[in-house]
């Protein structure tokens, strides 16, 4: 072999060497058949969907006290099933009180119907287009869930979004729907100088160009769903609920006084929160002070 050759075939080999390392690792392409959830995950400048194993343990049924916003996400997804128009969707209100509880509990409804779940968090959402792309001409039909959508004061990043989500949503095949969860009905913070300019013409009151602009982002989902702090009532209810699911697993046999309820009553207190997510650990808690009791 000419010795030049050799020395050259020699240096591609080390630069290959090198380089090697920094070239993402080739991804098996998804079988969704198989396949109920992935993650978008960044990989330097490019990204892939990284299949995930989901529980399906969740049922819509588990939510108790939001049967008005279960049904309106419900019969949302049920026309984007059937093929039918559908809207995006903004679950906002209080933490813990089953936002993102009430998309994984779809999933399970519907995942022999073909539904799949794709997360997607707030900082990746620049690569819609890249993720819309690889789930074009599937059979199956795609939610992409981002969960805890916000944006702090002083961010602008909620303007690079809405250019963002016109265009990756505007153009998104029939197959892929987007439903996101905030703890802000408008995704950003609203101050009071918002609407320092204020003034009225003809007995309205117009926003500061401030307001709309923050807006605009939220507009962007057809369907906003509330959801409200739990009453007390609301927030035993729930914490019977859990108690009745743990304690037939465990096969442990109990029944619902004024005591217990006022323990749990006092477990919210102790932590400033009444919501599902406090009286489902709540629920486990007891459930398990119950069991050790009896078998110490």
């Amino acid at each position: 072999m000419d010795p030049r050759l050799n020395a050259f075939l020699e240096r591609a080999e080390s630069v290959l060497a090198r380089l090697e390392p920094l070239l993402p690792a080739p991804r098996e392409p998804i079988d969704w058949r198989d396949t109920l959830a992935a993650r978008w995950q960044r990989d330097g400048r490019s990204g892939y969907l990284m299949p995930l194993q989901v529980s399906l343990d969740l049922r819509l049924s588990d939510l108790i006290g939001v049967d008005q916003q279960r049904e309106q996400l419900g019969r949302n997804t049920h026309q984007f099933l059937q093929g039918m128009p559908a809207n995006h969707a903004l679950l906002w209100g209080s933490r813990g009180t089953g936002k993102s509880s009430l998309v994984r509990a779809l999933l399970a409804e519907h995942a022999q119907q073909g539904l799949r779940l794709i997360e997607i968090e707030r900082d990746h959402l620049a690569d819609l287009p890249r993720v819309v792309e690889q789930l074009q001409g599937h059979e199956q039909r795609f939610v992409l869930f981002c969960d805890d959508l916000s944006f702090e004061a002083g961010e602008g990043d909620y303007r690079v979004l809405k250019s963002v989500l016109d265009g990756s949503l505007e153009q998104a095949p029939d197959n892929v729907l987007l439903y996101a969860t905030s703890n802000r009905r408008h995704l950003v913070p609203e101050k009071e100088s918002d609407n320092e300019n204020w003034q009225r013409v003809d007995g309205e009151l117009h926003p500061s160009e401030a307001v709309e602009d923050k807006i605009a982002l939220s507009d962007r989902f057809g369907l906003w769903l509330s959801f409200y702090p739990f009453t007390q009532a609301h927030f035993l209810d729930v914490v019977e609920h859990w108690i009745g699911q743990l304690a037939a697993r465990a096969g442990l046999t109990w029944q619902r006084t004024e005591a217990l309820d006022i323990l749990a009553t006092r477990w919210a207190t102790g932590r400033g929160n009444r919501n599902g997510r406090c009286a489902y650990q709540f629920a486990r808690y007891w459930v398990g002070l119950q069991l050790l009791e009896q078998n110490p």
